[in-house]
């Protein structure tokens, strides 16, 4: 199973490095559907200006601009651990799964957060429920939390 989610995972870990090279946090975020790559996004908050701009909710209102409001038969691949924020977008878009890399809890760790729920506990309390698989190559994921961040909070 993890071989069939590495390399999404590993596109979303490139995404959120572009996200940081476009002065922007650390998060990317990709729509598959059979394999296939529906659309990427990263996170905007600061270019856009927009605090609401996160790499998931971002892919969210473009795909479903594109692809219609019910984007049943996807997987969204996420970089690190959608917030409770994403969380809501994900579940009302009816994306049927989540793939994160990084953990909440450990992000958490990394920038003192008080603000985090594990996407598997909200989605656990909705119907349909929303499959959730992660963390996975954390490892990989979290250098690019730990320079970004230590850079804001040292």
């Amino acid at each position: 199973m993890m071989s069939d989610h590495t390399p999404f995972i590993r596109r979303a870990y490139a995404l959120a490095a572009a996200a940081v090279a476009a002065g922007n946090h650390p998060f990317g975020a990709l729509l598959v559907r059979d394999g296939e790559v529906l659309l990427t996004a990263q996170n905007l908050v600061h270019t856009a200006v927009d605090v609401t701009a996160h790499a998931e909710l971002t892919l969210v209102r473009h795909a479903t601009r594109q692809l219609g409001l019910d984007l049943s038969g996807t997987t969204l691949y996420t970089s690190t651990e959608p917030c409770l924020m994403c969380c809501g977008a994900i579940y009302w878009a009816r994306i049927d799964r989540v793939v994160y890399g990084v953990a909440a809890r450990s992000l958490e760790l990394i920038t003192g957060g008080q603000f985090v729920i594990a996407s598997a506990e909200i989605f656990g309390r909705l119907t349909p429920q929303i499959e959730v698989i992660g963390p996975l190559l954390e490892a990989e994921g979290l250098p690019l939390h730990h320079t970004y961040w230590s850079a804001r909070y040292p």
